[in-house]
């Protein structure tokens, strides 16, 4: 199996997404902690996975360290860092009509989170000499934000691709593996009773070459393989799994 015996620790795991990768995982020989803030939801995951759970905030210094501390001494330490956990979001108000705060909530989400959860786990993977932080979102179409009014999504992502390439600067010769995992929408994680899914799901398809949006399991095959050996010759990259809405 690709990742049998590898530590994984997935933020927002009990996330569409972040459920998605941790089943993948599973099944590929992972050994699986899942961090998030709603317990059910993580529980959920787990029972399918056999995954262990931990409330933590992703945005919180001290939770965030103290879990990494934890699993790798439980688990003699980390060997995959996923973060995957809610943008906190605001969308659908063109930035002329927007608050400042609604503007940088997902600036803020995106960028404070993946420092956090990426130092943690560098801090435990240099002495390894071995590692693989994944982060998810990428820089997408250009004209995609202003398209579909996605408020700061699109800059806290912009940002956090900034710092995917000075981790990787950084991590590099210590072995540590740092990539994006892109995605032009996936619209199986838009929730069913969300106004205008429908008609959100027909653009983003819209948008493909392949006339398809990459799916929930595509996510998690995607994540198998930047994590694993197969990919030990790819970091401070973009894996592209748009589907073609974004050409490179």
């Amino acid at each position: 199996m690709l990742l049998d015996g590898r530590i994984a620790i997935i933020y927002g795991g009990g996330g569409s997404i972040g459920g998605a990768i941790a089943r993948a995982y599973a099944a590929q020989g992972a050994r699986l902690f899942l961090a998030g803030r709603t317990p059910a939801s993580l529980a959920a995951v787990a029972d399918e996975c056999g995954a262990e759970i931990a409330e933590v905030d992703a945005l919180d210094e001290r939770s965030v360290d103290e879990h990494a501390d934890a699993v790798a001494a439980t688990a003699g330490g980390i060997d995959i860092s996923v973060n995957v956990i809610a943008d906190n979001d605001v969308q659908g108000t063109p930035l002329a009509d927007m608050s400042v705060d609604d503007y940088l909530s997902p600036v803020v989400t995106n960028v404070r989170s993946k420092f956090l959860t990426a130092r943690a786990a560098a801090r435990h993977m240099k002495p390894r000499g071995s590692g693989v932080i994944l982060t998810f979102g990428g820089s997408g179409n250009r004209t995609a934000a202003g398209k579909h009014h996605l408020g700061g999504l699109q800059t806290g992502f912009e940002a956090v691709e900034a710092m995917r390439r000075q981790l990787a600067t950084e991590l590099g010769p210590y072995g540590i593996r740092v990539i994006t995992l892109q995605t032009g929408g996936i619209p199986e994680s838009i929730p069913a009773a969300f106004p205008g899914r429908a008609e959100i799901e027909a653009q983003l398809t819209a948008e493909t070459q392949l006339g398809r949006a990459a799916t929930l399991e595509d996510v998690g095959h995607v994540a198998v393989f930047a994590a694993s050996d197969w990919a030990r010759a790819i970091t401070g990259a973009a894996l592209n799994m748009t589907c073609g809405a974004v050409l490179d």
